[in-house]
């Protein structure tokens, strides 16, 4: 249960009002695996939550170091995938409402204030919806089908459930849900670079699941998938507005679309 802070841990005007009202636990859980750059801003953004779960899939860095900084609830799980990974987390966790957040989001303040505002009268919710807001290439992008980017990330225990596809997952509520208007910050990326390997990655997995569903290459498809990919983040959902940053990400969309094809064509198991 979430405590009186103390004289040295001062909150802003109306904090400890909230605070005498919310008499029920929050935990976050956080699935990690090589997050060093990131881990740290993560948890600092959560340390206000009674508990904090981190599962690691076995980092190489300080990731696991600085975790437990934070928190003595750090788990080892080698990895499952996404959705078994998230669902492992929530598992581990006491409190009867679960903030999961991946290890490049921040909670900002705006968004626990109304947290500690709204759950003392959510006792018929299942949980709450946030727009998450993406900063790339130093520019936060409103555009582009990145914002809002709402996510279903703060649920009640027993009222929600991980699903999805690889490398997506998702939380699915059993009940009404509500939208907040406070933001979860989200970076990413620290550079270009960083974004390739994630869609190396992800293409991978996409090719992987296709060939299990015995799916066949198209040159069609392959060909005018990524041009619609294009249109649609950088005309349809207004990218040009967000300048070079909405550029890059219809182009590097349009990308990612294109090496599911190519990876699925190419020659190999």
């Amino acid at each position: 249960m979430l405590q009186f802070p103390c004289e040295s841990d001062k909150l802003p005007t109306g904090h400890l009002f909230w605070y005498s009202r919310l008499m029920v636990r929050i935990s976050a859980a956080i699935i990690c695996f090589n997050e060093e750059p990131n881990i740290r801003e993560c948890l600092k953004s959560v340390s206000w939550c009674d508990e904090i779960v981190v599962v690691d899939s076995g980092s190489t860095d300080r990731t696991v170091e600085i975790a437990r900084e934070f928190t003595d609830r750090v788990h080892h799980r080698p990895w499952p995938g996404y959705v078994e990974q998230v669902r492992f987390a929530m598992e581990q966790t006491t409190g009867e409402w679960i903030f999961c957040l991946d290890a490049d989001e921040r909670c900002t303040s705006e968004l626990r204030e109304e947290l500690l505002r709204e759950i003392p009268n959510a006792a018929s919710l299942a949980g709450f919806e946030v727009p998450r807001h993406v900063e790339y290439l130093g520019r936060w992008i409103r555009h582009g089908g990145w914002y809002p980017d709402w996510k279903l990330r703060i649920v009640r225990r027993g009222h929600a459930r991980c699903e999805g596809r690889e490398p997506h997952y998702g939380l699915k509520p059993e009940g009404p849900t509500r939208r907040l208007r406070a933001v979860l910050d989200h970076r990413p990326y620290r550079n270009f670079r960083e974004q390739l390997a994630k869609v190396n990655d992800f293409s991978d997995i996409f090719r992987d699941r296709w060939r299990k569903e015995h799916r066949r290459f198209s040159l069609p498809l392959a060909l005018a998938h990524p041009l619609v990919k294009f249109f649609e983040c950088y005309v349809w959902k207004l990218g040009f507005l967000d300048g070079w940053p909405g550029f890059a990400i219809a182009t590097t969309s349009a990308f990612y679309v294109f090496a599911k094809y190519v990876k699925l064509r190419e020659p190999g198991p």
